[in-house]
């Protein structure tokens, strides 16, 4: 898992606080690592295996429960997105934003290992964004991301969406605290992701196909990829739509709406 790809490197986590008009940026570091030890024992005596990256995960599922229960008790609807890099996440966030705004007000964290590019883009269209970026770790945890986010003014927001890092792998394996983890896959990337990346469908609430507007273009066999997701993920809605042109943004919207009502207070 992660112990292949350069998080146990234990990286430097920054989170940036853009205020207007100065920019201050504060760094923040709150990526806790349990250690394996190694004990010399006697020949007679039972040894004991450790899995650190159990260990690891155990920590973040119980620093995820506290963060949902944070959340709803800001009665907050909260989305992690998942996907590979190029997918369209910052276009859909764009768009949905958008086109929900005075129905919804959203708040945004963003995950990238380098830049904040991705949360500067949605402050440039109004939309409240924090950035994390992580340096050589491959996927955002439950305490970086209750950090960043009390950094956004939670009371006054329905939706709390975090763009995680794009990484098919790692993300899947830390729960954050979400309502409804969103997978994202593009018609560009074919329709095995599905069947190659297993672990991050099989957790999915929901599965978008975006830039369904090139599927003819770039050979996707729309049919084939949704016979997949529902063979993998047969628990998840799934969308086809294209955050570019507007295509099947509605059903999505419906549905969203659906869930952050519900989950706000009456009267």
């Amino acid at each position: 898992m992660c112990g292949n790809c350069g998080c146990h490197e234990h990286p430097e986590i920054g989170i940036h606080i853009h205020e207007h008009p100065h920019h201050h940026h504060g760094h923040d570091h709150h990526h806790d690592h349990d250690h394996h030890h190694h004990h010399e024992h006697p020949q007679d005596t039972p040894t004991k295996t450790v899995d650190v990256a159990q260990a690891v995960l155990s920590k973040n599922d119980r620093l995820a429960e506290r963060n949902r229960g944070y959340f709803l008790a800001k009665n907050l609807w909260v989305l992690n997105l998942l996907s590979a890099p190029g997918s369209g996440k910052t276009t859909l966030l764009e768009r949905t934003i958008s086109d929900l705004q005075g129905k919804i007000a959203t708040g945004v964290v963003v995950g990238d290992l380098e830049t904040d590019n991705d949360a500067q883009r949605l402050r440039d269209r109004g939309i409240p964004s924090i950035q994390i970026t992580t340096g050589t770790l491959c996927h955002l945890e439950a305490d970086m991301v209750l950090h960043a986010a009390q950094h956004l003014d939670l009371d006054h927001l329905d939706l709390l969406v975090i763009e995680n890092v794009g990484n098919l792998v790692c993300p899947a394996a830390y729960d954050l605290g979400e309502n409804w983890r969103v997978a994202l896959l593009s018609t560009t990337e074919g329709e095995d992701k599905p069947l190659k990346y297993p672990t991050l469908f099989k957790s999915a609430d929901v599965v978008i196909i975006n830039k369904i507007d090139i599927a003819e273009v770039v050979g996707f066999d729309q049919e084939k990829a949704l016979n997949n997701i529902r063979r993998i993920a047969p628990q998840a809605q799934i969308f086809a739509l294209s955050a570019r042109t507007g295509e099947g943004m509605e059903q999505w919207y419906e549905a969203l709406c659906h869930k952050v009502q519900a989950l706000s207070p009456v009267g």
